[in-house]
């Protein structure tokens, strides 16, 4: 018989790292639900309308796919969220006259007059410490999470 040592590491670890990492970005979840219940109690908006939303109103009209792509949502995802904001006026889809296929996505006068009046995205604490950072802080924690958000994604 062989007395090969078969290993199998079931808990990878990346320099010990796993658990404070873990529990960083479990923080921020907790903290991203709390303050989707407070939009939410604001006109009904959920973050993802909100920032459909806001992409329409600073960028101008866009088609399904350009704004899927801005806001991070599948096509279906983002189909069922234009359905809500459609159904509350808040948005319209106009057809393109030149090419029947495309639709355009617009922002109407109730959307914008709701997106004026509700709280930002972010909780108000929270801008308030970030803001009072160091400019180049500022970008490092953006870039930061930016990053991180970029290893979730799943692989090509």
């Amino acid at each position: 018989m062989n007395d090969e040592k078969v290993s199998v590491e079931t808990n990878l670890s990346v320099d010990g790292l796993d658990l404070p990492l873990f529990q960083a970005l479990r923080r921020l979840q907790q903290d991203a639900e709390v303050h989707a219940k407070r939009l939410a109690r604001f006109g009904g908006l959920t973050p993802m309308q909100r920032m459909i939303l806001q992409v329409l109103a600073s960028e101008g009209q866009q088609t399904a796919s350009a704004l899927s792509r801005r806001v991070s949502l599948t096509a279906a995802t983002l189909s069922g969220q234009l359905d809500r904001l459609e159904e509350r006026g808040l948005l319209l889809r106009r057809r393109d006259e030149a090419d029947r296929r495309r639709q355009w996505l617009l922002i109407t006068a109730a959307g914008l007059a709701l997106l004026q009046e509700a709280p930002p995205l972010l909780p108000p604490e929270f801008r308030m410490r970030f803001a009072a950072l160091p400019e180049w802080e500022r970008h490092a924690i953006t870039a930061a999470l930016l990053r991180a958000a970029s290893l979730c994604g799943e692989v090509d």
